[in-house]
């Protein structure tokens, strides 16, 4: 008799705030500037960086490839990143749609908003993140990880 194996989907809603002492202007910049978000969002990782393209408008994509390092449960395995910017208020508000696929198999879809709020300490940023990840995936807690670290290095990036 043939087993027949039922896909999952696992749904989850977080998110993340941090406060930066910046302006929202200069917050806005190192999500716009190819320079400055390869250098927080892709060389920020212990992971080897294959690919990096960003054309930042709305409908534009963003597409980030690299190897795991060798801290992954998978060294050396490559993780795609392809990201639509759906929505952007210029100094406001960022939107993305994206997809994460470990070698040849997708394991999540996400939409993921970033909100700049001007503060007394610079800008408030808050970050959520609605996703769908699916069987074998990193799930909802080690995207919050994720997502945590590269605030982290976008901190550093403004530092």
């Amino acid at each position: 008799m043939e087993q027949t194996v039922v896909a999952s989907v696992t749904h989850s809603t977080f998110v993340i705030e941090r406060t930066y002492s910046a302006t929202p202007e200069r917050v806005f910049a190192a999500f716009t500037d190819p320079v400055k978000k390869r250098r927080w969002h892709v060389e920020g990782k212990h992971n080897e960086a294959l690919e990096f393209e960003m054309d930042f408008r709305v409908g534009g994509r963003e597409r980030l490839r690299y190897l795991l390092g060798e801290n992954s449960p998978f060294p050396g395995t490559p993780i795609t990143n392809e990201t639509t910017y759906m929505d952007i208020v210029p100094n406001r508000r960022i939107v993305i749609a994206y997809t994460m696929t470990l070698g040849d198999r997708r394991f999540s879809s996400s939409q993921a908003t970033f909100e700049l709020v001007p503060s007394e300490k610079g800008t408030d940023l808050i970050f959520t993140e609605q996703g769908a990840y699916f069987e074998g995936s990193d799930g909802a807690q080690m995207r919050q990880q994720g997502w945590t670290q590269l605030l982290e290095h976008l901190g550093k990036e403004l530092a």
